[in-house]
């Protein structure tokens, strides 16, 4: 039987499991697909020489950008994205790509953005390198939001109620506000957002999560991270299968 999986460090919010263990029943395909809590990154190598029926991996935090010395090929978008999250597996040959891009197109069609606004991206790791190369991509100017300086345009203490007001999209690409810590939220002005904003939350677990509640409640249109999820799971399936 082909095994699937994902890899991460904690994966008790991942719905992956649900979503792939469904498909396979629901489409009579015969595999499995399993979460892989690796504790550092290095284990990887043992994941694969250890399971030979091991076809495909999805990668999530923290380990989308520090996979890729671990890769033998990486996909030239997933090279420009700077992180990968989708790994197809071929005699024990891993190539990385990025489908984490499908999934945030597909949610920025979904939430009609206007070719005038200016983004936020909350947070600088793999999934907002991804969320920057698609803004790119749509000519969307923005702003990376980091704790450190060497990793954003932007400090979270430097992020004022005037700059959140002219930047009309909030792309929350952090993990504050995923199960179990359902009561955090980035440390932002949400005065400052108005029924103008857009909010996108990549974390899809809860649905809606704290930051989307208190967007809501100013008045902006909010958005999950479900629709992301799901679209890339299925790009990452058909990496999958065309990779055999």
């Amino acid at each position: 039987m082909e095994h699937y999986g994902l890899i991460g460090k904690r994966l008790g919010h991942s719905f992956s499991k649900r979503y792939f263990s469904n498909k396979f029943e629901q489409e009579q395909i015969d595999a499995s697909y399993s979460l892989i809590e690796l504790d550092e990154i290095s284990a990887i190598v043992d994941v694969v020489r250890n399971d030979s029926d091991l076809r495909g991996l999805n990668v999530t935090i923290p380990y989308k950008e520090s996979i890729i010395p671990y890769l033998d090929e990486v996909s030239t978008e997933a090279k420009a994205v700077g992180a990968v999250n989708c790994i197809a597996i071929n005699n024990g040959k891993m190539v990385g790509y990025n489908t984490d891009v499908e999934g945030i197109r597909a949610t920025l069609r979904e939430l009609s953005i206007d070719t005038e606004t200016k983004a936020l991206i909350l947070g600088s790791g793999g999934a907002s390198k991804a969320t920057a190369h698609v803004l790119r991509e749509l000519d969307i100017p923005y702003l990376i939001v980091s704790r450190s300086e060497a990793n954003g345009n932007i400090t979270y203490d430097r992020l004022t109620g005037e700059v959140i007001n002219s930047h009309k999209l909030i792309i929350n690409t952090t993990p504050l506000g995923m199960f179990p810590n359902v009561d955090s939220t980035p440390d932002i002005d949400y005065t400052a957002i108005g029924a103008k904003h857009k909010i996108f939350d990549l974390v899809y677990n809860p649905s809606p999560t704290l930051f989307m509640r208190r967007a809501t409640e100013r008045g902006a249109h909010s958005i999950g991270g479900l629709l992301m999820l799901e679209v890339q799971a299925e790009a990452s399936w058909r990496i999958w299968q065309n990779g055999r």
